[in-house]
């Protein structure tokens, strides 16, 4: 597939761009990249005391950016009501990606676009609203186009779904709503 290919590299070499999700249109960039990150974050007018979310294809993209003594503990995705799950960092986290966060928010994505894009760069990738902070998000593809055309790299084209808006927060360890669906 022409665009994911043009997509990771991108990734590979450094770039931000905006994609489709589950529910909504995502920012992203690879996360161990932190001048790629604090671009993101300059893109939204983000604080990165906020933190951000990660996507990854499957588990074991994860592995080193979580801290989970079973992996497995990580519910399966839900086609169609995702959850981003907020467990604890592990040593690949950096302070741009956690925030000021007890843990790290990632998510099992299931939009075809964003898992083969997880795939083709192998790692996981950031994911972040396609809004600039506290403004609603993009909501198609030619809004998106419009607003982050000139700010990223590439504007991958697809549509979010199967779920629509953006996904429940929940804390793996005690199943608490962070935010709600």
């Amino acid at each position: 597939m022409a665009i994911v290919d043009r997509a990771a590299e991108i990734l590979l070499s450094g770039g931000v761009i905006a994609y489709p999700t589950e529910g909504v249109f995502g920012l992203g960039c690879l996360p161990h990249d932190v001048d790629a990150v604090r671009r993101l974050l300059q893109i939204k007018q983000r604080e990165p005391a906020k933190g951000l979310i990660l996507i990854a294809a499957d588990v074991t993209q994860l592995s080193g950016w979580i801290d989970l003594p079973d992996a497995a503990l990580l519910p399966d995705p839900d086609i169609n009501n995702p959850v981003t799950w907020v467990v604890p960092a592990g040593s690949k986290t950096h302070f741009l990606i956690q925030g000021d966060n007890d843990g790290i928010a990632i998510r099992l994505t299931t939009n075809p676009v964003a898992l083969s894009i997880c795939t083709a760069v192998q790692s996981p990738i950031v994911s972040s609203s396609a809004n600039l902070s506290g403004q609603p998000v993009a909501d198609n593809q030619q809004q998106l186009r419009r607003q982050f055309r000139s700010l990223v790299d590439y504007v991958v084209p697809g549509d979010c779904g199967p779920s629509m808006g953006a996904s429940e927060i929940r804390i793996l360890a005690t199943g608490a709503v962070l935010r709600p669906r």
